[in-house]
């Protein structure tokens, strides 16, 4: 719901997204692993209708500048 990974993962997967937003809330107290893993996803899979991850983005954007 914050980003939308779950329901990208649920959609690529094809299973419901409560069943990916359970298990990021398992992987969180069970261990703490929920909260990098999805802020690593958020930061590796594209946008909807994008080609490029906002961390493609931001390390494209910082190549550009150094040129």
């Amino acid at each position: 719901m914050l980003a939308g990974v779950a329901s990208g993962i649920a959609g690529y997967a094809g299973i419901d997204p409560i069943l990916v937003r359970i298990a990021f809330v398992a992987l969180t107290f069970l261990g703490g692993a929920g909260v990098p893993v999805y802020l690593a996803c958020w930061l590796l899979m594209p946008d909807e209708g994008s080609g490029q991850s906002i961390l493609a983005d931001l390390t494209s954007g910082m190549q550009a500048r150094q040129s």
